[in-house]
């Protein structure tokens, strides 16, 4: 069964009591929450309503809260990057004078 997951992009602050009324039916209190709710028209017109204030994407199942956590884990370990050379500015300053 297909789920709509939805998240609080923008905030309601200043926005009229309906518009946070359908937020708050939506079960999204907080930016960046994260809810989730079976596809059916009921929920695709509240989507519609606050479009502007959500991101949707439609998933296969639910995930439970440890899930999404697991989900924004960065990967473990470290990246090398390669090294920048590095410019003296001391020395490159001394030898601007010498010509001059």
């Amino acid at each position: 069964m297909p789920f709509f997951r939805i998240t609080l992009h923008r905030s309601a602050i200043g926005l009229p009591e309906r518009t946070r009324g359908v937020l708050a039916a939506l079960g999204l209190r907080k930016r960046t929450q994260t809810v989730f709710h079976p596809v059916s028209p009921q929920f695709a017109g509240m989507i519609m309503k606050v479009k502007e204030l959500v991101r949707v994407d439609e998933v296969e199942k639910a995930l439970t809260p440890s899930e999404m956590r697991e989900e924004r884990r960065p990967p473990r370990g470290f990246y090398l990057e390669k090294a920048v050379p590095r410019v003296d500015y001391s020395r490159a300053a001394g030898k601007g004078k010498e010509m001059a």
